[in-house]
């Protein structure tokens, strides 16, 4: 069975189709619509012209930045506003006369880097995504953990761990909280201690570029920042002790994370100890709209309709 991925994100929609063999055999990026109607279209349209492209009809799963909700089946939470309070797995179901699957982002990552990623072969994998904001998913056994209230994942908008009585009540988030791991260990957040600090730099790439040439204040950023990290993933190791930790987004390219977090990650963790291996991604950008397209597991088949071209 042929499987698509769409990953749809506020400024572009991205189709990818994978074979049999989970190769890409087609890909297509277009604007996303800022209207539901429009946005429903264009999907329709790139499933369109892949099945024209390879002349097989695949199962369509879709990665959005918010989540379907289980109470009333309409989408929720979602920063591509048009979006929200619409059955759009059903809308697009009766468009493609197929079942669309519709998953968060962050979970679609993790299903990808479950399936042929950087936790293949694992079990339970827990995705963590480090960019602009933080977000994580869950995949058991290569499909998504939504959990009953459609939020399974959402690490990033719970409190800092342990936090120290400078850290408390120090940073507000755009979902309404003080102190939630995102305004720490996501980019932003690495690169706005480093200013508060007195340091000046774009990335977090730049202050660990800065930290190798023995900037004092670079090295100091990095070592809360790398901290606050092994806190936020020894919670979770401790709440769901995944068989691995997959990193993705732009903080996962330094590569200083997977050189220092193991020694720190048994300070925290109970016990004193700590197996879990914390990688980076295989995928890359490409792990959303791949994870979409694994929303069929693998071995799993839809129910197709004909060709239509």
């Amino acid at each position: 069975m042929y499987r698509s991925g769409i990953d749809l994100g506020g400024t572009k929609i991205e189709l990818v189709t994978l074979n049999e063999k989970g190769e890409e055999v087609f890909r297509k990026r277009v604007p996303t619509p800022k209207d539901y109607r429009a946005t429903l279209e264009a999907v329709a349209g790139l499933v369109h012209d892949s099945e024209k492209e390879t002349g097989q009809v695949s199962s369509i799963g879709i990665g959005i930045p918010g989540v379907v909700s289980a109470v009333t089946g309409r989408v929720k939470n979602s920063n591509a506003v048009w979006l929200n309070g619409q059955p759009m797995d059903k809308d697009l179901g009766a468009m493609l006369s197929r079942e669309v699957r519709i998953a968060n982002d962050a979970n679609c990552f993790a299903v990808s880097e479950s399936v042929d990623g950087g936790g293949a072969g694992k079990t339970l994998v827990f995705g963590a995504i480090l960019g602009t904001g933080c977000g994580a998913g869950i995949a058991i056994n290569h499909k998504v953990h939504g959990g009953g209230n459609g939020i399974g994942g959402e690490w990033g908008h719970n409190p800092l761990p342990w936090m120290t009585a400078d850290e408390f009540n120090s940073t507000r988030c755009f979902c309404g909280n003080a102190d939630c791991i995102e305004t720490f260990v996501s980019g932003t957040g690495f690169v706005r201690d480093f200013r508060a600090h007195g340091g000046e730099a774009a990335s977090g790439i730049e202050i660990v570029a800065l930290m190798g040439k023995g900037d004092p204040l670079a090295e100091a950023a990095f070592g809360r920042f790398i901290d606050r990290l092994a806190r936020a993933l020894a919670h979770v190791i401790n709440l769901l002790d995944p068989d691995v930790i997959v990193l993705g987004g732009g903080v996962s390219n330094i590569d200083e994370i997977y050189e220092y977090l193991p020694a720190l990650l048994p300070k925290y963790v109970l016990g004193g100890e700590c197996g879990t291996k914390v990688v980076k991604n295989h995928h890359g950008a490409s792990s959303g709209v791949r994870g979409a397209a694994w929303l069929w597991a693998p071995g799993e088949q839809a129910a197709l309709p004909e060709l239509s071209l």
